[in-house]
């Protein structure tokens, strides 16, 4: 049974995914540290700065945003086009002038959140670019047929100069399906555009809350088959019935609340959730790994620990590395880790099972519902791979 389990206690919103009683994703959200991704802003722009070819933002939040020129250029399909980056900024935007922006990426203690002029509006099927002129389908839909099929229809529905992104859980499915999701997508942006003509000559505001991570939270499970939802919020319920009532599917989940209810208690996580901040994650065989996050980059270490295994030294560091793989894969989507990853295997004489190594992660992270990329072993025997956070991850 796969369960989505939201408990709300004092200032923080804990979003977990259980499998029959086995925590996969944990995501938090703090009152007092506001998430702003997804979110879409009438802001004011306050400096430009022309030797950066960039400008800060002002969103009416707390602090200033940031925005670079490709972000204010129309996007392009980087698959199939560059960027014309030989344009001075100062031509774009100007101080004191008023644009809509969605914010993709948080701040930090540090800086202020990273914000575009390309819209991202995402629905089960499609997401929605009011201010692009291409579609692209997921890389995850490899059927030329169906891909083509896809591209057909949502070409019919686009309207001109605009875009759209072609998702995994569209594959197969019925074109009346992809039609309604699609309309409720417009519909949502026509909101959006009477709030910006309504507001734009005003100072800086938020024109549409996205609820970024519990949308798509609830969104992307719903096509993995989600069984329930379990809340102990009844603001919490109300978004997540609306976002079911949007997609249809009110019927086929069943939404619980039972109110006020410490949930980890209620279904025995607190145990899961204690080993989340372990620096050391030990495997069955007896091997171990370490995990330490900077700002840089996330650094994982494989060791034998315990584990002195056959008489066959590489049998042992490949039955390891084996382990350790798999257990990687999990780690990285339970604590959502993004950015650059380095994993230190033991070294493995055999070639042949470095390329297994990386088979076995590359199946692994299917699991996953964000983007990662595995760049391969470097001279020094290191992995090198990137994975993005969940709610930063546009699906392509």
């Amino acid at each position: 049974m796969l369960e989505l389990i939201i408990n709300k206690e004092n200032n923080t919103k804990t979003i977990m995914l259980v499998e029959n009683g086995i925590l996969r994703e944990k995501h938090e959200e703090h009152e007092n540290q506001k998430r702003l991704e997804g979110n879409i802003y009438i802001g004011k722009v306050q400096n430009v700065l022309q030797g950066m070819q960039s400008a800060f933002i002002n969103i009416g939040e707390e602090k200033n945003t940031f925005i670079r020129l490709k972000d204010l250029l129309p996007k392009v399909d980087e698959t199939k086009e560059k960027v014309d980056m030989n344009v001075n900024i100062k031509n774009i935007v100007k101080q004191g002038m008023n644009i809509l922006v969605q914010v993709k990426k948080d701040g930090s203690a540090k800086k202020g959140a990273r914000v575009s002029t390309h819209i991202n509006l995402p629905g089960r099927y499609i997401v929605f670019m009011p201010n692009s002129n291409f579609i692209t389908v997921s890389q995850k839909i490899q059927n030329e047929k169906e891909r083509e099929r896809l591209i057909g229809i949502v070409q019919k529905l686009l309207p001109q100069n605009t875009g759209a992104i072609i998702r995994t859980a569209s594959e197969n499915i019925q074109e009346e399906m992809i039609i309604k999701d699609f309309n409720n997508l417009i519909e949502r942006w026509k909101d959006i555009q009477n709030q910006y003509n309504k507001y734009k000559n005003n100072e800086p505001i938020l024109v549409y809350d996205s609820k970024a991570l519990l949308r798509k939270t609830v969104i992307e499970t719903i096509d993995q088959k989600l069984d329930k939802i379990i809340v102990n919020d009844k603001e919490i319920y109300n978004d997540i019935k609306s976002i079911l009532n949007d997609m249809e599917v009110q019927k086929d989940i069943k939404l619980e609340i039972k109110e006020n209810e410490n949930l980890f208690t209620m279904y025995t996580l607190e145990k899961q959730l204690e080993k989340l901040s372990n620096r050391k994650i030990w495997l069955k065989c007896g091997g171990f790994i370490t995990i330490d996050r900077t700002e840089a980059l996330t650094a994982i270490d494989v060791n034998t620990g315990k584990y002195i295994g056959t008489n066959s030294l590489e049998k042992t560091i490949f039955t390891v590395n084996k382990e350790a793989t798999v257990e990687i894969a999990k780690q990285l989507r339970l604590r959502d880790i993004g950015g650059i990853i380095i994993i230190d295997y033991i070294d493995m004489e055999n070639k042949e099972n470095e390329q297994k190594i990386l088979e076995l992660l590359k199946d692994n992270l299917q699991k996953d519902r964000t983007k990662s990329q595995i760049l391969g072993f470097t001279k020094l025997n290191l992995l090198e791979m990137t994975r993005k956070n969940m709610c930063n991850n546009d699906e392509y």
